[in-house]
């Protein structure tokens, strides 16, 4: 059995699906015939796409593996073909004219081409099976697996001046409501990912303790976990929710939102809020730092929370999936 994995072209600022899908690789039997295509070209431009699609060789008694984002490749793959959908978030973005071309490229065609679609949660399956009603029996949840990189590290809580860890900046990621809940707690922050103006601005107005890196490897990554006292994600859309489990996976508590993905990643593992309510963010946050046997329940609920999430499960389910195929 041959198995091709399509990557998007890769940027340094954009490493989760190739970190994912090569663990998941690394972790496979068949580790020694799985092949590894990235695109030429990155962007979703029709040009874009059309560049991509001429450029692609297909082989023989292949299966392929289409990862993420690129998921107009199926026009080109063939019927032997599996399509990871992280999220669709996208879909409802921009005009509806631009929903349409998003829809068409990354949802409807692609669901017509190929033979199985994986997800990574539930969640995102439920949501998923309102785009493509037509292709819900194609859909099959395999979730996250925890990066092989991430090691219990357990730390003394500073609960002086905790460090925070936030990742992400994008707007889902909820950050100018996380600022504002943070305003007055003390606390130095560690936030992953390109600064807005209005970001920057929120974080002098609240005069809030920071350090701000992005496009850094994934090693960079393990170390602010490692270094943080907490992981704050009250995140208002994912499709997964890695830094819960990650964060778990280092020994660290976790406040997150209590909605989506996030609810069902964590399974009672970690503190939910209203991503919504600035109050119950800060409520959160402060429970976290302020009462220790609920941390420590929170690390050992975590600890057994990822067990569902270890890698050589997930990389099995793929296994099966690739020989069903």
């Amino acid at each position: 059995m041959k198995v091709n994995y399509i990557f998007r072209k890769r940027l340094q600022q954009f490493n989760s699906i190739e970190e994912l899908f090569y663990s998941i690789k690394a972790a496979l039997v068949t580790d020694n015939l799985i092949k590894v295509t990235s695109v030429p070209f990155s962007g979703g431009s029709p040009n874009t796409i059309l560049k991509n699609l001429k450029a692609f060789s297909k082989e023989k008694e292949t299966v392929y593996h289409i990862t993420g984002d690129v998921h107009y490749m199926a026009l080109v793959t063939g019927k032997k073909t599996i399509l990871t959908i992280h999220d669709i978030g996208s879909a409802f973005q921009g005009n509806v004219l631009k929903q349409l071309y998003i829809k068409l490229f990354w949802f409807w065609l692609p669901a017509i081409f190929v033979k199985k679609i994986t997800v990574i949660s539930e969640f995102t399956k439920k949501e998923l099976s309102k785009i493509i009603p037509f292709a819900i029996q194609k859909i099959v949840v395999i979730p996250n697996p925890v990066n092989s990189k991430l090691n219990y590290t357990p730390e003394t809580f500073n609960t002086t001046s905790p460090q925070i860890l936030l990742i992400g900046t994008k707007p889902n990621k909820n950050l100018e409501r996380t600022f504002e809940a943070l305003q007055g707690v003390t606390c130095k922050l560690y936030i992953v990912g390109k600064l807005t103006e209005k970001q920057s601005d929120l974080l002098k107005k609240y005069n809030l303790e920071f350090i701000n890196v992005f496009h850094v490897p994934y090693d960079s990554i393990v170390k602010a976990y490692q270094d943080s006292d907490l992981v704050l994600f009250a995140s208002t859309y994912e499709g997964f929710g890695m830094p819960i489990i990650e964060a778990q996976a280092i020994g660290r508590p976790v406040v997150t939102s209590g909605l989506g993905a996030m609810k069902e990643v964590a399974n009672n593992s970690a503190c939910l809020v209203d991503p919504y309510d600035v109050k119950s963010i800060r409520d959160g946050v402060q429970r976290v730092i302020d009462n220790a046997e609920f941390r420590g329940t929170l690390i050992d609920q975590g600890k057994e929370n990822i067990k569902r999430f270890q890698l050589e499960i997930i990389a099995k389910q793929y296994q099966d999936l690739y020989k069903s195929i």
